[in-house]
């Protein structure tokens, strides 16, 4: 081998080291159907529209959350998506985002004493069927070939550390249990009016629950008052962290609300995450389909960048 080879086969080696194009392309992308279409088919055209793999689901339009449906409701819509070639990554629900038995939310609006025993009645019927509710979202997310359901942590109270221990028994004990044995994760999301909001509240209640089947969705639009990346995204603690959602005011161009996504998916990536970043358009002003389609535009522009 000449010199001239010599130099040129080792310039092509190198290539792939420094030239190497980033794994966070357009196959780690997913959307929330309910807030890219106004039906089924209006979401499947619009997964395909920028060529999407994976799809996250919450509601199906007029009927409800998926989870409730009749079983052969669930199949039939998870039917589509397989004829489609779309994949469900993630199964949001609205599992424990009520007020827990023996707790006080810290925000509380005024009520008829009608009101309130109607609504302490649906909170006790929800928390007595919590475990039944959440075996129909493990079978659910069975039938749309998905291990990866979501949970929150109860109303937010006052003191959300001396809830800490109730909500680890509940979630990282019982509701582990059963996602033990039916190999289905828990994804625990933070929000705001949740017991679980900021990042180190994300790390003080898992630091309670170490179950290997109990992990976190991370939405930074859901805590306000931090700053996402770098500050937020560097408590995190990334080995459990099963689902990342971005708000369509926090990408969109121009927006007051835009954030680093760049940055986060570089160091989503640096970081060895594997999962989906899954879009939840979440505007209200009647543009919700409109703005679905700016964000993902600029969420694939930043994706080409990559």
């Amino acid at each position: 081998m000449t010199r001239r080879e010599l130099l040129a086969a080792g310039a092509a080696c190198a290539t792939p080291l420094f030239g190497a194009r980033s794994h966070f392309d357009k196959t780690r992308i997913s959307a929330i159907t309910d807030e890219i279409g106004k039906s089924t088919d209006e979401a499947i055209a619009f997964a395909h529209k920028y060529g999407l793999s994976f799809i996250e689901i919450r509601n199906l339009p007029g009927k409800g959350e998926y989870f409730k449906l009749p079983e052969p409701e669930i199949k039939a819509e998870a039917l589509r998506f397989q004829q489609e070639g779309l994949k469900v990554s993630f199964v949001n629900t609205s599992l424990m985002k009520f007020t827990w038995p023996g707790m006080e939310a810290a925000r509380v609006r005024p009520e008829t004493p009608e009101a309130k025993e109607r609504r302490l009645a649906s909170e006790k019927t929800r928390w007595d069927n919590r475990i039944e509710d959440l075996k129909k979202a493990i079978r659910c997310a069975h039938i749309m070939g998905c291990d990866k359901v979501r949970v929150f942590a109860g109303t937010r109270v006052p003191d959300v550390n001396a809830v800490y221990s109730k909500i680890a028994e509940v979630i990282g004990g019982e509701m582990a249990a059963v996602c033990e044995k039916e190999k289905v994760y828990l994804v625990l999301e933070n929000e705001g009016s949740q017991n679980v909001a900021s990042s180190q509240e994300i790390v003080d209640i898992l630091k309670k629950m170490p179950s290997k089947w109990v992990g976190f969705n991370w939405d930074p639009h859901n805590a306000p008052k931090e700053v996402a990346y770098p500050d937020a995204y560097h408590l995190l603690p990334k080995k459990r962290m099963l689902n990342v959602q971005i708000k369509g005011k926090n990408v969109m161009p121009n927006s007051a609300e835009k954030q680093d996504w760049k940055g986060i998916m570089q160091a989503l990536e640096r970081d060895g995450y594997k999962g989906k970043l899954g879009l939840e358009t979440h505007i209200f002003d009647g543009t919700l389909i409109a703005a679905a389609h700016v964000s993902m535009e600029e969420i694939m522009r930043i994706v080409r960048e990559l």
